[in-house]
């Protein structure tokens, strides 16, 4: 199976949701599913139907989890250095609308643009691989094309 890149803190963040999800949200709705099944006829009872979806969920949620971590080849970026690439830091000029961006390139089940976390295999993530500071650098995205100058370059 191909290896799948993630930095030491999305590896973090997935051990940590996998473990909560064994040990506090499986006990639990084992709890949920055996209460409801006290109230008597299971084909009528809301609660029963509703929790037996909730722990389909968390085990489908735990066996993905546990496939993408014995996959995950763990990066240190703060061992990294040179031009971009997964793991970087990188801050960025919007050379139309001067608007000033700063992402880290992470693995994709890391990713989260809301936190600044660009998926390795998004568009701007693969234009920006192998590229230095001062570079500019064209992206092609849905709302149309995109220049970006790289600024800075961080490995942390």
């Amino acid at each position: 199976m191909e290896k799948i890149p993630m930095t030491r803190r999305g590896h973090e963040a997935l051990e940590v949701e996998l473990k909560h999800l064994k040990s506090e949200e499986r006990p639990a709705i084992i709890r949920a599913i055996a209460e409801a099944r006290e109230h008597g006829d299971l084909s009528e009872n809301a609660e029963y139907h509703s929790a037996r979806e909730k722990q389909s969920f968390i085990e489908g949620r735990i066996k993905e989890l546990e496939g993408v971590l014995s996959l995950a080849e763990v990066f240190d970026p703060a061992k990294l250095s040179g031009p971009i690439k997964f793991g970087a830091t990188v801050t960025l000029v919007d050379e139309d609308t001067d608007e000033e961006k700063t992402w880290q390139i992470v693995g994709e089940h890391e990713a989260s643009i809301e936190k600044g976390l660009l998926n390795i295999k998004s568009p701007i993530a693969r234009a920006l691989i192998g590229k230095d500071e001062g570079d500019s650098v064209e992206v092609r995205t849905p709302g149309g094309e995109r220049s970006y100058e790289v600024l800075k370059i961080e490995y942390i």
